[in-house]
């Protein structure tokens, strides 16, 4: 699931490092209300178990749901969003110059931005972790765009450097993932 509409959204600014998303830019009044219809229509499998990144905005994401279903959360700074570096604060209108450096390399760092291969290996470990450890439960990951697409590309197998040909998941939406989908062998 990514997270709701949040203040960051609302006001089109990067909150991607821990310095200013742990604590700031929480769901904005939109978010909110995405959550309680997401939450009222819910049409998924429930969960047993919920991971969040520990952003503030994927936090109360993941408490609204949690309420929901009288489950406890559990935070994992595996689930955090791309630190996209030096954009830190600026305009939204600057992801497309990350994305476009990401599809001629995903290895790439510039501007001090965290690799696409990056963000894949540490969502993948996520994944790896839970199969692991939560065999026959149905867990809701609640995390941010990018690393979300990035997750979904990798559990795709196909290059990373496509992230971004996929469509955009849109705030508060649930993508479901059959075992069958589980992580790809590396």
């Amino acid at each position: 699931m990514r997270h709701g509409h949040s203040q960051a959204n609302a006001s089109g600014v990067i909150i991607s490092t821990p310095d200013r998303g742990l604590d700031a830019f929480g769901l904005s009044p939109q978010g909110r209300e995405q959550l309680d219809r997401v939450v009222a229509e819910w049409s998924w499998p429930a969960p047993t178990h919920i991971l969040h990144s520990d952003f503030l905005r994927t936090a109360e994401t993941a408490a609204r749901v949690a309420e929901h279903f009288a489950l406890p959360l559990s935070g994992e700074p595996g689930l955090r969003e791309r630190d996209f570096g030096e954009l830190e604060g600026q305009p939204d209108s600057r992801y497309p110059d990350i994305w476009a450096l990401d599809a001629a390399d995903p290895t790439h760092r510039r501007f001090g931005v965290e690799s696409v291969a990056a963000v894949a290996r540490r969502m993948l470990g996520v994944i790896d972790g839970l199969e692991r450890e939560t065999r026959h439960a149905t867990v809701l990951l609640v995390s941010h765009g990018d690393p979300l697409q990035i997750l979904l590309t990798a559990l795709a197998q196909r290059p990373l450097s496509q992230h971004r040909d996929r469509p955009p998941l849109a705030p508060a939406s649930i993508t479901l993932l059959a075992p069958s989908q589980g992580a790809p062998t590396r």
